[in-house]
């Protein structure tokens, strides 16, 4: 018996790999994040259980999977976009870990991935940046010392911010001293999924035009110079007389 942590990507049904798809198909058992998940993810399974988390506490949710651990049943326990980040797995690895029940993790397509594709992005451009942050908002979980948003933000890489576009305001206030007014700035809601909408502006504008469209949850935001630059090297991997293992 295994649980598997399985990333259902961030929307988009057709998003989830193989192996995920596979094992919801396959898993007597399943448990889902409703509230993040949807139901066309589940399509085609043939679990004899399936249960949606969002209306769950942590210790009922370990309930079912010890009811399943003693059964001998895998789970599907699946999670949105990928869920080693911002999938509050570890909390129930913590307890796995403590009964011994076996577990595996699926990786899943990130919003971040999702949001670039969606903006026609590369995140890491030479001469740009070579280095996105993947973050969040601080407001009811704090956030470690030295990550805070203008600690993170004196690098200038490219920034993915979770969870915080009800605290826009204050995240541009953070984020103006060191990346400037012009910098470019986009706030994705729901990516990939049918209801998807974004706005692109700079730090300067960027709030208007949000309020504008009404963004209030389930947005990212993601700030950085390769959303407006044209003016980069060419790679060196493409570059012609760059030799290297594939073309000598």
């Amino acid at each position: 018996m295994t649980v598997y942590f399985i990333g259902a990507g961030p929307g988009d049904p057709e998003l989830i790999t193989v192996k995920g798809q596979r094992l919801i198909r396959s898993c007597p058992v399943i448990i889902y994040a409703g509230s993040l998940v949807p139901a066309a993810v589940l399509e085609g399974h043939a679990a004899e259980t399936v249960v949606n988390s969002a209306e769950l506490h942590l210790e009922q949710i370990i309930d079912l999977i010890k009811t399943a651990h003693a059964k001998g049943q895998d789970v599907a326990r699946v999670h949105s976009g990928d869920p080693s980040l911002y999938g509050a797995i570890g909390e129930q690895i913590r307890y796995l870990r403590e009964l011994q029940i076996p577990f595996e993790i699926i990786p899943g397509v990130t919003a971040t991935a999702a949001c670039a594709a969606l903006l026609g992005a590369e995140l890491t451009l030479p001469d740009i940046s070579q280095s996105v942050i993947l973050t969040r908002y601080a407001d009811k979980t704090a956030m470690p010392v030295g990550e805070e948003l203008g600690n993170l933000a004196q690098h200038g890489a490219t920034m993915a911010i979770h969870l915080g576009v009800n605290h826009l305001e204050k995240i541009l206030a953070e984020l103006l001293p060191h990346y400037g007014a012009d910098c470019p700035i986009a706030v994705i809601h729901r990516a990939t999924w049918p209801d998807q909408d974004w706005v692109v502006g700079t730090l300067e504008d960027i709030a208007e035009k949000v309020a504008a469209k009404g963004f209030r949850r389930t947005a990212l935001i993601l700030v950085g110079r390769v959303l407006g630059s044209d003016h980069f090297s060419e790679s060196s991997l493409y570059r012609a007389g760059h030799a290297h293992l594939y073309r000598p």
